[in-house]
């Protein structure tokens, strides 16, 4: 992305895998990165690794930087904010990769009704550039900018824009469902192992077929349910393990989690 500084306020996980993936499909080069954090062994860290530049203040990142991520807890937001508001270009865009705070929050943090925000919602295959976000932006940020944010993003994934009433679903459906895949994954493991699989076999087996599958909903474009029901021969073994997960209540469970996940994200 020429002649723009891409600043990061926080280099924790999910900040490596965005600059990570962004350096990786080339659309912005290490000399036009720089990054803040309060811990020096990650500082220090991501500088080794990436190559761009560091440092403990968030101020000096926001007075360079022409696309401001914020990439900090939702408990130390306000002290960043308060840290760099001052340093903010006028023309800055702000994205925020911040759970549950909105960007009404955020531009009244900031205190300037005419920020650029960007709110945005990864998740954590991102670090392997599998990532899936949600996206949704003020009206003070134009097409443009909003497409250029959305270059970045897409580096390491999928991103979609949504309104911003949806972005606790978003949450639900994307931001914390790894946990779930995992768990489904790990249980599918278990059960290997119980019937004499080498665990690490098992584990590979069981999240194969998960990539598999979803690759297969992603790119035929066919229901699930239709997928599904391919797979179900009649008097088949698939069919049995069905109802089995029918009758112990497997997709009324998945609601419910899911449901219990983004009432929680409307109350952060």
């Amino acid at each position: 992305m020429e002649n723009k500084i891409i600043g990061f306020i926080g280099l924790g996980n999910m900040a490596s895998a965005i600059i990570g993936g962004m350096l990786q499909k080339q659309v912005v080069e290490a000399k036009d990165i720089i990054g803040s954090d309060k811990m020096a062994e990650q500082r220090e860290k991501v500088k080794t690794k990436f190559n761009i530049e560091t440092t403990e203040s968030n101020a000096e990142v926001a007075k360079k930087a022409d696309i401001l991520f914020l990439a900090v807890k939702p408990l130390f937001l306000t002290t960043a904010i308060e840290e760099m508001k001052g340093a903010i270009k006028p023309d800055t865009v702000i994205v925020s990769i911040v759970a549950g705070k909105d960007m009404q929050f955020i531009e009244n943090a900031i205190g300037n009704e005419k920020s650029k925000i960007v709110r945005c919602m990864p998740n954590t295959p991102a670090l392997v550039l599998e990532g899936c976000t949600g996206v949704c932006s003020n009206a003070n940020v134009t097409k443009e900018e909003l497409d250029e944010v959305l270059t970045l993003l897409r580096s390491f994934g999928t991103a979609n824009v949504v309104p911003e009433y949806q972005m606790d679903v978003v949450v639900g459906v994307s931001g914390s469902s790894p946990a779930y895949v995992f768990l489904f994954i790990e249980a599918m493991a278990d059960a290997a192992v119980a019937d004499g699989m080498p665990r690490k076999q098992a584990y590979e087996f069981a999240a194969q077929a998960v990539l598999g599958s979803a690759k297969m909903v992603l790119e035929t474009g066919m229901h699930p349910g239709e997928l599904k029901d391919m797979v179900c021969s009649p008097g088949g073994t698939t069919i049995d393990a069905v109802k089995v997960l029918e009758e112990k209540g497997f997709r009324a469970a998945v609601m419910s989690a899911m449901e219990a996940c983004i009432e929680k994200s409307k109350r952060l």
